[in-house]
């Protein structure tokens, strides 16, 4: 079956389409992880010294950081799935 509008079949359709969202989940995960993971226990003697909301900033990102980069990630996530939705004409 093809789409007439692309002019593609919607099996590959369907495939760029799994795979533009899985690479935005694979990149979100990989952002919060940095900055859960990476930032507040890895790293966190390498950016002990820097100054962040009045303690240092591995401390922060382990306590307050990690969790708004959660919460940013998610409302891009969302964002982002909608222009996909949008290009791939699949939106709700």
């Amino acid at each position: 079956m093809t789409d007439q509008t692309h002019g593609t079949s919607t099996g590959a359709r369907d495939k760029e389409y799994w795979s533009a969202n899985l690479r935005l989940i694979y990149w979100s995960l990989a952002i919060w992880a940095l900055s859960s993971f990476g930032f507040g226990i890895l790293l966190r003697p390498l950016v002990s010294g820097i100054q962040f909301g009045g303690t240092d900033l591995g401390f922060w990102f382990a306590q307050q950081g990690s969790i708004l980069v959660f919460l940013v990630l998610i409302f891009n996530y969302a964002w982002q799935m909608n222009r996909l939705d949008r290009k791939f004409g699949v939106e709700e």
